[in-house]
């Protein structure tokens, strides 16, 4: 097994932490990197590992993905999450799915059981729980409490246009959800990565992100690996996770193939986004235009790294 290609990152959603969490999420990550580590040093795939890594961080309630997960504007959590592996380009997704604990293996399972990419709501659910996955309720009570102070808030939060969301968003980026994701790559040169998110707080019953589109919030192919994060409806309408791996087809490296992508996103769409990739030599890098972005990494026998912003 060739060891020194292996590689893993992930992250905890780009934004501004409230204080006092930062050691919460750098350590939650470096457990997660921990798991995601454990699976390719023991000659797993890039698939498990990623999925082993997002499974971690869905269980852990201080990130928004599974349980934990930012409500909508009626009060429950609808999850995106999406896998992707660069063999064969297999990708799995669900959309807008309620009540299961584990959005990352729905996915995972769209993937290896049936002939779609994508599954949402309602059918998503009933397919989840055909597959095995049983009933859970993922709002926690720190997220009910939130979503009803800003229930209470609401007309100073939305005004009387659209354009105020944004600029109470770009005011207070802690509002915003966040997302979890990791990026891999195996002994075998494999890659893939894993996206899991419960959006953004109030947002309308149905909204989709970025991070179940193949291209935008997640992707991978045999250049490279990325999970995206951050405001969602700029990553989708730059694809920019494909858009890093078109850079390197061209012949860019990773490090300069998502510099150019983040100075994209800032120059056309003033985007608060975070970027984790991972080429097929196993190297990480992170990038981010927002003040944190909580992630870990490791490449081949390396110790795990983890830090709240770049």
């Amino acid at each position: 097994m060739n060891e020194r290609n292996v590689g893993l990152i992930a992250h905890g959603g780009a934004g501004k932490w409230r204080p006092g969490s930062d050691d919460d999420a750098v350590e939650g990550l470096r457990a997660a990197v921990e798991k995601g580590r454990a699976v390719l040093l023991a000659g797993g795939s890039a698939l498990d590992a990623v999925c082993a890594t997002v499974v971690t961080l869905e269980d852990n309630p201080i990130f928004n993905a599974g349980t934990g997960a930012v409500l909508n504007f009626d009060g429950f959590c609808e999850l995106d999450a999406s896998v992707m592996a660069s063999d064969g380009a297999r990708v799995g997704a669900v959309a807008a799915l309620q009540r299961v604990k584990n959005p990352i293996l729905v996915a995972r399972k769209v993937m290896e059981e049936t002939d779609h990419v994508m599954l949402a709501g309602e059918g998503a659910q009933r397919f989840a729980r055909v597959m095995g996955f049983g009933d859970h309720d993922p709002v926690t009570p720190d997220r009910q409490a939130d979503w009803k102070d800003k229930r209470e808030h609401v007309g100073d939060i939305l005004g009387a246009g659209a354009l105020k969301m944004r600029k109470f968003l770009k005011d207070h980026p802690e509002y915003a959800g966040g997302t979890v994701g990791a990026a891999a790559v195996d002994a075998k040169g494999v890659l893939a990565a894993a996206t899991s998110t419960g959006g953004v707080t109030l947002k309308l019953v149905g909204r989709v992100g970025d991070s179940p589109i193949p291209g935008a919030g997640n992707y991978a192919n045999a250049h490279m690996a990325a999970s995206a994060t951050g405001t969602g409806e700029f990553v989708m309408r730059s694809l920019a996770a494909r858009d890093i791996a078109e850079r390197m087809e061209r012949g860019a490296t990773l490090e300069a193939a998502m510099g150019e992508v983040l100075d994209r996103l800032g120059r056309e769409y003033d985007a608060d986004v975070g970027l984790i990739a991972v080429d097929r030599n196993g190297h990480p890098v992170a990038r981010h235009r927002t003040r944190d972005m909580p992630h870990a990494y490791f490449h081949g026998t390396e110790a795990i790294t983890s830090k709240m912003r770049v």
